[in-house]
């Protein structure tokens, strides 16, 4: 299908589901709905996924393209992305494959350190492990203190403990364990928080960079969501080397998980100034005052403007793709 005028696509918005991250999805689903049509889109519809008759209204609708608002399991690991490819309709973000590697941290590190990206020093363990003092004592031992403790495929803090001693490490397992099949437990590294936004397919480029600035233990699910103005330093306050590395290195991370569309990956940089990759979200927060948004205004990209590039680029590599 090709449009000269994509305003003249009818969208199907895709949100809630069933993650932990439900609420957030709908509030994306809610801010990007109205920033299409104040792009010009003249029909705008918002399908929540965990509905029974979700299909069955996804196929009434007979929508050129789907913009997904998903947050967490089923939005961002692949699954609804494999759903439309089934269905062969044009999507936004990135693909099965992506998507599925992005949400995997430990997935993702493989794929970070092939390309030379600096990550963590981590162990993947199983969620239903009982961790022994012995144990603890071991990945103490190996990884330091502090640790994170996380879910090895969840997003949005949600099941992160920051652990400062041994014995927190059993029950930070149990918490994380309780979010997932896998956990992943890693050093914490020290340094300046930073978020590095990317958009684009096949010539990505990296946005203004973002200091996050909490006064918490970590950008937990609750600051997170607290308005931007209370954490976001725009651009963030680095040495010109290590920002350019920094938006570098996004734009690697962005190339080798296959993304597209947009991506925004999460740093510490330490103080000799390496940016150490944390993760990759390949469908960030879409309200207006998220990381991404509040980025790409600085850039001079107005939200309803972002939104309407998001779907010119799924219909690009939709094109791209039926093309092959």
């Amino acid at each position: 299908m090709e449009k000269t005028d994509v305003t003249q696509c009818s969208v199907a918005v895709l949100a809630g589901g069933w993650s932990d991250e439900r609420e957030i999805s709908l509030a994306s689903a809610s801010a990007c709905s109205r920033a299409l049509q104040e792009a010009g889109f003249s029909r705008v519809d918002i399908l929540d996924v965990a509905e029974k008759d979700f299909v069955s209204k996804l196929v009434a609708g007979d929508y050129d393209v789907c913009f997904v608002a998903m947050h967490g399991r089923y939005g961002e690991d692949g699954s609804i992305q494999g759903l439309l490819e089934i269905m062969h309709i044009p999507y936004t973000f990135s693909g099965v494959l992506a998507s599925a590697a992005g949400t995997e941290k430990e997935v993702a590190k493989m794929i970070y350190r092939s390309a030379g990206i600096p990550v963590p020093e981590g162990v993947d363990i199983p969620g239903d492990q009982e961790v022994s003092d012995e144990q603890a004592n071991e990945l103490v031992q190996k990884l330091g203190l502090p640790l994170f403790v996380k879910p090895a495929a969840n997003g949005s803090s949600y099941g992160v403990s920051r652990v400062t001693a041994a014995d927190q490490i059993a029950d930070a397992v149990k918490t994380a364990g309780a979010e997932g099949d896998r956990v992943l437990v890693e050093s914490c590294i020290e340094g300046t928080e930073i978020s590095v936004p990317v958009i684009g397919n096949d010539a990505p480029r990296a946005l203004p960079i973002i200091e996050v600035v909490t006064g918490a233990d970590f950008y937990d699910s609750t600051v997170k969501y607290e308005p931007s103005e209370l954490h976001h330093v725009i651009p963030a306050r680095l040495p010109e080397e290590s920002y350019k590395r920094a938006q570098g290195l996004a734009v690697a991370a962005h190339k080798a998980l296959g993304c597209r569309g947009a991506s925004r990956s999460d740093f510490i940089v330490k103080a000799d100034g390496t940016p150490v990759i944390l993760e990759t979200n390949t469908i960030p927060g879409m309200t207006e005052s998220s990381l991404l948004p509040d980025s790409a205004r600085r850039d001079g990209i107005e939200f309803p403007q972002l939104c309407k590039m998001f779907v010119e680029w799924a219909l690009e590599a939709y094109a791209e793709r039926s093309a092959e």
